[in-house]
């Protein structure tokens, strides 16, 4: 396979990236619509906009910033509008879609969790989204470092680099069966499939980026680890809170 993968659309080369980002995107919006119509909990229409642009809101900007600020050096030496635009980061996303989510449902006082609805269909679509960021290779920032392990691939240089893309893919295949099975437990609480599914991404993108090029901030960590850690402490936090609760709802029950 050559690298990068492009396509012929309207007469101009487009990288897979963007074109499976933003089928991604699409596929998981329907697949999300599919399960709304499904499912039992019904939203008001004021709560479901409200959660709606919230979550689009803050996970356009986080997804900016952190995706910017992963290398704030060149930030400030060549300051670009379009450089500045082009550079997003799922991590950043997830992390402000869900201040801009808690935010909007304090607005509408809503306090009801209203996240596992969106993990699978969120799964699905960086599944999608990562595929493109394999067939891109090493022509986006969403590569491996050099390496001679066994699963090394040439991305478009002459180097055998880690397929993190493809490492990505394999670890949500698997978190979904994993919560899937969570999910069909009606013991576990609203919102606990989507605490657990934020835990384990978030340990995961902590991990895979010390096997990414990155600009290190803090030792040798870089901008989205430290997010990572952000977001790890927190839901270690809540987690620990839900398994509290159903302890305590347990013990009344007895």
């Amino acid at each position: 396979m050559d690298f990068p993968v492009t396509f012929q659309i309207f007469g101009k080369t487009v990288l897979a990236h963007p074109v499976f980002e933003t089928l991604g995107i699409f596929i998981g919006m329907r697949y999300y619509f599919y399960l709304k119509r499904k499912s039992s909990d019904k939203l008001s229409f004021n709560t479901s906009a409200a959660i709606l642009i919230g979550a689009t809101a803050g996970a356009l900007f986080g997804s900016k910033l952190i995706g910017n600020l992963e290398n704030p050096y060149a930030l400030f030496e060549k300051f670009s509008l379009k450089e500045i635009w082009s550079n997003n980061t799922i991590v950043g996303g997830l992390a402000f879609g869900l201040i801009g989510v808690e935010l909007a449902k304090k607005i509408v006082r809503h306090k009801e969790s209203t996240g596992d609805l969106i993990v699978f269909p969120l799964m699905l679509a960086i599944i999608i989204g990562r595929i493109g960021c394999f067939l891109t290779g090493i022509h986006e920032e969403t590569y491996g470092v050099p390496t001679r392990f066994i699963f090394g691939m040439h991305l478009g240089d002459q180097y055998l680099r880690h397929p993190v893309a493809l490492y990505e893919i394999v670890f949500l295949i698997l978190l979904w069966i994993y919560l899937n099975r969570i999910g069909k437990h009606s013991k576990f609480p609203s919102g606990f499939v989507f605490q657990l599914f934020m835990l384990s991404y978030f340990i995961f993108r902590f991990l895979l980026d010390f096997i990414k090029p990155k600009v290190e901030i803090i030792g040798n960590l870089g901008t989205i680890q430290l997010v990572c850690i952000g977001v790890i402490i927190y839901y270690i936090y809540k987690i620990k809170n839900t398994r509290d609760l159903m302890y305590n709802q347990k013990t009344i029950e007895i």
